[in-house]
């Protein structure tokens, strides 16, 4: 993380360098902008880095036993199975 003072930050160099550190903006020596690159990325992914929903989701999931594939595979037969028996 890098730390650079409001008065003296150039837009340009503060871009270019949020794209490898974070950039921390100062003004009288206390936060006031917090910049991350994002560049590579398209506006989707932005959004979902930002989602409280997407986190709290990637979170709970984490806490889950995991499953092998075998046995991811055989659920999703099963549940189109039961989707198309209730057509």
């Amino acid at each position: 993380m890098k730390l650079v003072s409001l008065a003296k930050a150039k837009w340009p160099d503060c871009i270019e360098a949020a794209q490898k550190e974070a950039i921390v903006l100062t003004k009288n020596g206390k936060p006031v902008v917090y910049m991350v690159g994002v560049e590579g990325m398209d506006l989707e992914q932005v959004e979902l880095g930002q989602s409280d929903e997407l986190w709290s989701l990637i979170e709970r999931r984490r806490k889950q036993e995991p499953i092998s594939r075998t046995e991811f595979e055989k659920r999703i037969r099963d549940k189109r199975r039961s989707a198309r028996l209730l057509k």
